[in-house]
């Protein structure tokens, strides 16, 4: 049994600095003709992120959207998984918010 309790410390521990080592997520905003999409990412910069969509012609990334915290206070969450196509993309912009953001799904 503490075994099992030590390799579940263990576990939690490692998903804790994985999630932490990832930092905060940065937000952007991408317009297209058809609607607007806040999206996270973490370790991009607006240019490398410019760049990977023209090379790639489209990336997966996480929609954010605000939400309600169980205390009531709202908050920019992960949404979704979606996919961005380069002849979509009008414009990428950097998002900012004045709420709190939450990291990214593991």
């Amino acid at each position: 049994m503490l075994k099992r309790v030590s390799a579940l410390a263990l576990g939690l521990a490692l998903a804790t600095s994985a999630v932490l080592a990832q930092g905060a997520p940065t937000l952007f905003k991408i317009v297209s003709p058809k609607d607007d999409v806040v999206i996270a990412a973490v370790g991009l910069d607006l240019d490398t992120l410019a760049k990977r969509l023209v090379a790639d012609g489209q990336i997966t990334v996480w929609q954010y959207s605000v939400h309600k915290a169980a205390n009531g206070d709202l908050e920019q969450a992960p949404l979704r998984r979606i996919a961005i196509l380069r002849q979509d993309t009008l414009r990428i912009e950097p998002y900012t918010s004045p709420l709190k953001v939450l990291p990214l799904p593991p």
